[in-house]
């Protein structure tokens, strides 16, 4: 018997085998798995009643909340594509978005309204906008009926599962545009599903399971949490946005067992002083990911906090997980060597292969020391980017995902992230990591965060430069950090200045924004990056 992987099925399992155990919790509210089941069902009849038909797109501007969780089934149910929007983009570029996915309704929160008026003029396809926590009159644009209202007049709808596709479209996630427009990312039903299996086989998920949604389920399929988390029947706790104290207590009253967070949130939380208020007992695990942890911060999580913290890697293309850092059996690491194997990018998770290649695409030996680009296949992979064909037919080269990170792998599997290609610093013809040096400047206990960049250099043609926020109530000069780097890395690798500043610019999903450091230094001069360049 063949049965279509989509991802339908984990709410119908959850709902069927526990229908009266509490599936989500949301501020005040509380759903069961039968009551969530039916809210799903009820958006895909509501969805089919406004005229959606099968492979249209639904985009939602929502925080993290119930009715976002919803729409990844229920939008789906409907043979609709889920269409997350991050909430944080300017304007211009959620307009961009909207029209390139030529999306037909957009759900939105009334704190987004001034938001989705800015742009709403300049959309080509969109036939409504609908209040998802507000009355329909709050806006007089928005369609008469709001989501509540909505979902209490249609009649549910199940689809078929045996005539699903599963190779059809089922979610599109735009990726972030840090150098070009961004790209739509399509996930099926069939990377949606394995994905899912795969990150559960990771991380053993049960239905006991409690897992607070740090992460904004707008940004990379949620981290497989939406789906992973659903089809053994866990407990989902929102959280609105990212909030230190608000995280603790959500952690203590829920006695949530996991949650995901950046390197910055973790820093955020690590630097708190209200944690030492709660009891976050429950956690069992946390896991690091977005971007490169150093051991210092791995060593400090677990000081506070109790429980394992391991990194992780993915992207959007591949759903996003591929990797995780957890301490293989039989690995026996001690002290500040389990800190360093636990800040490593990882070994492959159940499904998925994990390679390195030179320029070339030659494959590179797993020696620990030869850099070459992460290539990636698995369940997870994307079909490709919507309506670029060619961008797709150069990532999906020789039948591999390139990422365009830089790694190492080693005899026992674990990938060690150098560099994305782009933030590689070339000195004088060396090759310098600005992870590296960023990590060996964390473990100053002075620095809160640090950003390493390339400036332009006259002799060398670019040298790092260290941007560094400080811990509050911390000092320490420029040449004390700089004598701190000196004794931990090969002198030709370390910042040549520092720079303090109060904070460093992030994307919505907490990522620092390095091209953006780099303009104020590049702008002007004779020479320019490549990722500077302007785009024809």
């Amino acid at each position: 018997m063949i049965i279509p992987l989509t991802p339908i099925r984990f709410l119908r399992y959850a709902s069927q085998q526990y229908p009266n155990k509490v599936a989500l919790i949301c501020g005040e509210d509380r759903f069961t798995y039968s009551q969530f089941a039916a809210r799903a069902a009820h958006l895909a009849g509501a969805l089919l009643a406004a005229g959606v038909e099968p492979g249209d797109r639904v985009a939602y501007m929502s925080g993290n909340c119930h009715r976002l969780l919803e729409a990844y089934y229920g939008v789906v149910e409907a043979g609709a594509v889920l269409l997350p929007l991050n909430i944080r983009l300017a304007p211009m570029e959620l307009a961009y978005i909207l029209n390139d996915a030529e999306a037909k309704i957009v759900f939105f929160e009334e704190q987004f309204a001034p938001l989705v008026e800015a742009f709403r003029k300049d959309l080509t396809t969109v036939k409504s906008f609908i209040m998802l926590d507000a009355p329909a009159s709050s806006v007089s644009w928005a369609a008469k009926q709001n989501y509540e209202e909505m979902l209490a007049a249609a009649q549910p709808h199940h689809a078929d599962v045996m005539k699903i596709d599963e190779n059809s479209l089922a979610e599109l996630f735009y990726t972030s545009g840090t150098s070009a427009n961004p790209k739509g990312v399509m996930l099926t039903h069939r990377n949606i599903y394995l994905h899912a299996m795969n990150v559960g086989l990771t991380f053993n998920t049960g239905s006991k399971s409690i897992e607070l949604h740090t992460i904004p389920l707008f940004h990379a399929n949620g981290w497989g949490v939406a789906h992973s988390l659903t089809f053994v029947a866990g407990t989902h706790v929102m959280i609105r946005k990212f909030d230190p104290p608000e995280v603790f207590r959500l952690i203590q009253k829920e006695k949530a067992e996991a949650c995901s967070l950046v390197p910055t949130m973790a820093t955020a939380l690590v630097n708190c002083p209200d944690r030492a208020k709660y009891d976050l007992s429950s956690l069992k695990r946390i896991t690091l990911g977005g971007a490169a942890a150093s051991p210092t911060l791995v060593r400090e999580m677990e000081a506070a906090f109790g429980c394992p913290c391991f990194s992780g890697y993915g992207l959007t293309e591949t759903a996003p997980v591929l990797t995780t850092a957890q301490m293989k059996e039989g690995m026996n690491w001690e002290g500040e060597q389990r800190h360093q194997g636990q800040a490593s990018t990882g070994y492959a998770i159940p499904g998925v292969e994990i390679g390195i290649v030179d320029a070339d695409d030659n494959p590179l030996p797993h020696d620990g020391k030869s850099i070459g680009e992460i290539v990636a296949r698995s369940d997870g992979v994307m079909a490709g980017y919507w309506k670029q064909p060619e961008a797709t037919a150069q990532v999906m080269r020789g039948g591999w995902f390139h990422t365009g990170d830089m790694a190492t792998i080693d005899e026992n599997g674990y990938v060690l992230i150098v560099d994305r290609k782009k933030d590689i610093i070339v000195s004088g013809g060396e090759n310098i990591s600005s992870l590296e040096v960023e990590k060996a400047m964390c473990a100053h206990p002075a620095v809160y965060e640090v950003a390493v960049i390339p400036v332009p250099d006259p002799r060398w043609g670019e040298i790092p430069k260290a941007l560094v926020a400080l811990k509050p109530g911390a000092s320490a000069t420029a040449d004390e950090l700089l004598e701190f780097c000196r004794g931990r890395l090969a002198h030709y690798k370390c910042p040549r200045s520092v720079e303090f500043v109060d904070a460093l610019p992030k994307t919505g999903t907490g990522k620092i924004l390095k091209k953006e450091l780099r303009k104020k230094y590049w702008s002007g001069t004779d020479s320019i990056r490549p990722e500077m360049a302007t785009k024809k």
